[in-house]
């Protein structure tokens, strides 16, 4: 058996892969399952196991931060990334094994297959892939393609100020006032901005962290932006709204 941790801040994400890997992937056994790095960090010291599937951006340490810390474990290591496409060469580049969310089956039976062969990724590749990402994450463009009913808006990422859930559409908000309804799942925009200074701090809305004005704890916390307007902030990521503005 190949025994496997899954590290990954999103709940729900760390329970799907594990159900797909043991639906397709019964040659794993999932001995830890992780959505905090510090937990990773104790259960790969604990458990010694030959694979970690591993989340890259996490509050509190990231992926490669988390790797830093078990430097003298020897494993076999997937990342499970959620970023775009256009970052995804950095990966093939550095040689270092991923999987793209949504997890694709095929995929995820061949990522398995090589952690078979018993590779771990060197140091000097995970080196490699974070000047790669970072390089790709800076081209990254600065404007947006919105397609509506007559034809395409192009808009600046710095004129949105958050964009909200309506079911499996997207409403942006714009600083102008404007607004803009686009036929794509708040899941797959946040997947395209949060590598551009914009964070998921609800299942309703993704907001741009440059126009923050506010934030307001307590039971209900909740941030004012410029354009006045209260926006939830859940349970869940209230540590990642915090770390990346280094609140205490």
């Amino acid at each position: 058996m190949i025994r496997a941790i899954i590290i990954d801040d999103e709940p729900n994400a760390v329970g799907l892969l594990a159900l797909r890997l043991s639906q397709h992937c019964q040659q794993v056994e999932v001995v830890a399952s992780c959505t905090n790095s510090h937990k990773g960090i104790q259960a790969i010291l604990d458990y010694r196991p030959d694979v970690v599937f591993l989340d890259i951006e996490m509050p509190q340490l990231n992926g490669f931060q988390l790797l830093e810390a078990v430097a003298g474990v020897s494993f076999a290591l997937v990342f499970v990334t959620a970023y775009d496409k256009f970052a995804l060469k950095a990966f093939r580049y550095s040689a270092v094994d991923y999987l793209l969310k949504p997890i694709d089956i095929q995929e995820l039976i061949q990522a398995v297959s090589r952690v078979e062969k018993k590779r771990k990724v060197a140091p000097e590749q995970l080196e490699h892939l974070r000047q790669q990402l970072d390089s790709a994450v800076k081209a990254l463009p600065d404007r947006i393609a919105l397609p509506y009913q007559n034809g395409i808006a192009f808009v600046d990422l710095k004129d949105i100020l958050y964009c909200e859930s309506d079911n499996n559409y997207t409403r942006f908000i714009l600083t102008d006032g404007q607004q803009h309804l686009v036929t794509k799942p708040l899941r797959e925009i946040q997947e395209l901005l949060e590598e551009r200074d914009f964070l998921r701090v609800h299942r309703q809305y993704l907001i741009n962290l440059s126009h923050i004005k506010k934030f307001v704890r307590g039971e209900g916390s909740y941030l004012v932006m410029a354009n006045q307007q209260s926006i939830p902030v859940s349970r869940a990521q209230k540590d990642r709204l915090m770390e990346r503005f280094g609140w205490l």
